[in-house]
């Protein structure tokens, strides 16, 4: 008996040893968590791809996971910064021309306001919208509000550029050996959780069942959406045209409004400034091309559905959002496809024990 009441306070001191060095690692690697997240995320999804080189490039693994890496380079980063230093480049100007009173917004209302019908402006004066000034104050706030955060986080970047080329250099060199040990390093800590075999494979499943879902069905399908955006406010001469991509990229992944958040009331304002032709293009567009490619492309990229309702998606990408930033984007969602998928095998592990 006393030997089990010892046994039993070693395994309990080695569990709180084990909890205790676990909480200083991910103390130590929080720094470098959002490099070491998407480093992750890139092993899992071009897993396939080292396959394909692997398959070609025979004992030769590391020459595989290389020209992986390279790839991604390539196709990924190069463009994904491309773009990010374009758009924020746009944001910074408008910024600018903001604060300089270089745009005028309460003009660009009155003009919308003046083109309404005369009875959706007596709606809009009886519900005490008649008068827009606090409008355009909060309107032109709001603005100078978001594109600041764009412009200080652009600041920010070029402020710490050794802090960003190091977590950039962690990433990829992470991402490295992830990809090319991935599957032995999956099979150890599967290994090593304190829970059932079983059960943890069906979770490690559903973690890239949903990964691979929350980027193709939604990050590609809003790139693609972000992209034919940009090309159709380029079409009718809309400025900003890439700020404004990045902007209906991020829009696409909240369910049910995604880019019309954008489209919309740039249709709205071409409408009422006279540019006839130019809003129907961006209706045209908006409706039959933006709106209808997640249709389209979703079926293809995803393949079967991720369980996880539209409404949890929404509030979980916000969340994600709101806590880390653009990793949020898959965090949230991950987070919600784990969450039901646990509770779902404790309800089937129970309802087994009870028959």
């Amino acid at each position: 008996m006393e030997h089990i009441g010892k046994t039993r306070i070693e395994q309990g001191g080695f569990l709180l040893f084990l909890a205790l060095v676990t909480i200083a690692a991910l103390v130590v690697v929080l720094p470098f968590l959002n490099p070491l997240l998407w480093a992750s995320l890139a092993a899992i999804m071009f897993q396939p791809l080292f396959r394909w080189f692997e398959d070609r490039r025979r004992g030769k693994p590391t020459q595989a996971a290389l020209l992986t890496l390279l790839v991604i380079f390539v196709a990924v980063i190069l463009p994904a910064m491309w773009i990010g230093g374009t758009a924020i480049d746009e944001a910074t100007r408008l910024f600018l021309a903001f604060r300089d009173g270089q745009i005028d917004v309460a003009m660009y209302f009155d003009q919308i306001f003046g083109a309404l019908p005369a009875s959706i402006q007596a709606a809009l004066d009886s519900a005490g919208f008649g008068d827009l000034g606090d409008v355009q104050q909060r309107a032109t706030a709001f603005v100078q509000a978001s594109l600041g955060l764009i412009a200080q986080q652009a600041i920010a970047i070029g402020g710490s550029i050794f802090g960003f080329v190091l977590a950039f250099a962690i990433g990829l060199y992470v991402a490295f050996f992830l990809i090319r040990d991935g599957r032995q390093i999956v099979d150890t800590l599967l290994h090593a959780l304190p829970m059932e075999r079983g059960v943890a494979d069906r979770l490690a499943e559903r973690f890239i069942s949903i990964v691979r879902a929350t980027i193709k069905g939604s990050v590609v399908v809003g790139l693609v959406q972000g992209a034919l955006g940009a090309i159709t406010f380029w079409i009718v001469g809309i400025p900003s045209v890439m700020l404004l991509g990045v902007v209906m990229a991020i829009a696409s992944l909240l369910p049910a409004v995604g880019p019309a958040i954008v489209w919309v009331p740039a249709a709205l304002y071409l409408f009422a400034t006279g540019a006839i032709w130019q809003g129907v293009v961006v209706v045209i567009s908006g409706v039959a091309v933006i709106g209808m490619i997640d249709n389209i492309l979703r079926p293809i990229l995803v393949g079967r559905d991720t369980g996880i309702p539209d409404w949890l998606i929404l509030v979980t990408t916000l969340g994600g959002i709101a806590l880390m930033g653009l990793s949020g984007i898959v965090v949230g969602p991950l987070v919600a496809g784990l969450f039901i998928a646990g509770w779902s095998i404790l309800a089937e592990q129970r309802d087994e024990a009870a028959t």
